[in-house]
């Protein structure tokens, strides 16, 4: 399964951007995608997730203005971030979990500055 993050790049606070996920390979069988981010000098942390139901979970650090969605035919997931912050700014990675193997994206960028 190979994974391909876009959707990055820099936005001034208060702005939107829309990052996508594509996978690749045998992807039959994908349950649960999802996208994490890493700042300079933190730990990666988990954003938000979706099973192939559609059941969502956030971080509450972006609940109310990101949003997770998934196209289970073509095994796509999106993150659609709205009003960012400053402290937003991070390497996002999407990622999806397929019996019992995780596998990751390379990460996308996202900056938010003004």
């Amino acid at each position: 399964v190979q994974l391909q993050a876009s959707g990055g790049g820099l936005v001034q606070p208060g702005g939107s951007l829309r990052l996508s996920c594509a996978t690749s390979g045998r992807t039959g069988l994908i349950n649960t995608m999802g996208w994490y981010r890493q700042a300079p000098g933190k730990q990666r942390e988990l954003v938000a997730a979706i099973t192939r139901g559609g059941s969502t979970n956030y971080a509450d650090s972006v609940k109310g203005r990101f949003t997770i969605s998934r196209d289970n035919a073509k095994n796509t997931v999106y993150l659609q971030m709205n009003s960012l912050k400053p402290e937003d700014t991070a390497v996002y990675y999407c990622n999806a979990d397929q019996l019992m193997s995780v596998y990751w994206g390379q990460g996308t960028q996202v900056t938010v500055s003004s």
